[in-house]
């Protein structure tokens, strides 16, 4: 079954290459920054859509101290290494996007979309080795890193000469999210409460969908934007992993990859 995993892996990351490097250049439209809530408060602009993302950093901060203070729910020390890595990613995140969303242009958005790619990444990673293989997961680490990093870059490099292609950033991330999903689906965790995956993946879902409806949902009550309940549900998702990390323990039998919390 591991072998079976691995291989569709396999497949589809070289199906995603290929994607990221066939379809036509596409650059990051301009109306992209045009947010629907622009009110200001205490002098910082765009203050909700900046405000939100604390809550990145929290989640990033629980995260660590979850993974200081429970390190037995590990069979090795080492499988901590991915989640440290996600955990920082998430955080800088939050500092990235507040960052870009305080004056959002390319430029800014760059430093948002970077932290971005080493949590989705690491999450990957995270996953390979609770439920391939550890070594495969330590090890494909910092190239899944590189290559999650390199996209942003060369995103912001086109961009820069007049050329803007995001469609490998945009392959990448769609790429990150459907393959912890795949290997979820495909091998059983050796660790209690790994279906609670599932959960972090709606999480992520539900973000997605609040971000396209930014403007209809700020819209109605002019409370709050999408985006900005966008940032809040994309954090839920960190603490889904952080509340999945401190219940769980080393399974006497691999869990069916299943949706539910016991």
């Amino acid at each position: 079954m591991k072998s079976k995993s691995a291989w569709l892996l396999v497949a589809f990351t070289v199906a995603s290459v290929l994607a990221a490097v066939l379809i036509p250049a596409f650059p990051q439209p301009t109306d992209y920054h045009d947010f629907a809530d622009k009110r200001g408060l205490l002098g910082v602009a765009n203050f909700l859509d900046v405000a939100t993302n604390a809550a990145f950093v929290l989640a990033g901060f629980a995260g660590l101290a979850i993974l200081w203070m429970r390190r037995s729910n590990f069979e090795r020390p080492s499988e901590c290494i991915p989640y440290l890595v996600f955990f920082v990613g998430l955080g800088l995140t939050g500092v990235g996007s507040a960052y870009y969303h305080f004056a959002p242009d390319n430029e800014r958005l760059f430093w948002d979309r970077l932290p971005m790619t080493i949590a989705f990444m690491s999450l990957i990673a995270a996953q390979i080795a609770e439920r391939i293989d550890i070594r495969a997961g330590l090890a494909l680490l910092a190239p899944l890193l590189v290559i999650g990093m390199a996209s942003v870059v060369y995103w912001i490099a086109t961009e820069r000469t007049g050329a803007g292609n995001v469609v490998p950033y945009a392959v990448l991330q769609a790429y990150a999210v459907a393959a912890v999903l795949l290997i979820a689906v495909t091998q059983r965790s050796r660790y209690t409460h790994g279906s609670d995956i599932y959960w972090v993946f709606g999480a992520y879902l539900a973000a997605k969908v609040l971000e396209h409806f930014d403007r209809e949902i700020f819209a109605f009550g002019r409370v709050m934007s999408g985006h900005s309940l966008k940032h809040l549900a994309a954090a839920v998702a960190g603490i889904l992993v952080c509340r999945m990390l401190s219940r769980r323990s080393l399974a006497t039998e691999p869990q069916r990859p299943r949706v539910r919390i016991q």
